[in-house]
């Protein structure tokens, strides 16, 4: 790591807005999927993927349960699906996660390398985030505040 660097940044964005060319990265931006299960055809659209930064199973399990609870009463997909975070907690859970799981620390502090070396990032998974939240802008965050913070 060069002390000397100017920092790089991170965005995110989502799958079908890659493909749809609904955003653009930048020539000398890194696409970091951040996906557990990813399909066939995500590798085609990242430069790389980083399973461990992906949401535990059990909870997205219980978020898909929540949601289908919510829409068989009649909300929304995307209400359904917001609300469903809120009720088992996603996003405490989520950092819970990136500070528990060896994995995902090791993950997390080598994309921090990353960005204080000047690389650009862009973070990558399913969720359009127009209308529904996702963990990566979680991630996002999580990575900014640390290098804010000059913690490791």
């Amino acid at each position: 790591m060069t002390d000397t660097a100017d920092p790089g940044h991170v965005r995110d964005t989502y799958l079908a807005a890659l493909q749809h060319d609904l955003f653009e990265p930048e020539p000398d931006e890194t696409l970091v999927g951040v996906v557990r299960r990813p399909t066939r055809w995500f590798g085609g659209a990242v430069d790389e993927n980083l399973p461990a930064l992906g949401p535990p199973a059990d909870l997205l399990d219980e978020v898909k349960d929540e949601q289908e609870a919510l829409q068989m009463r009649g909300i929304c997909d995307e209400e359904a699906h917001n609300a469903a975070w809120d009720a088992v907690d996603f996003a405490g859970r989520y950092r819970e996660h990136l500070r528990e799981s060896a994995a995902a620390r090791d993950a997390v502090e080598g994309l921090r390398d990353r960005l204080r070396d000047g690389e650009d990032l862009v973070l990558v998974c399913f969720e359009n985030t127009e209308k529904k939240r996702c963990h990566r802008t979680i991630l996002r965050e999580e990575l900014v505040e640390g290098l804010d913070a000059g913690t490791s």
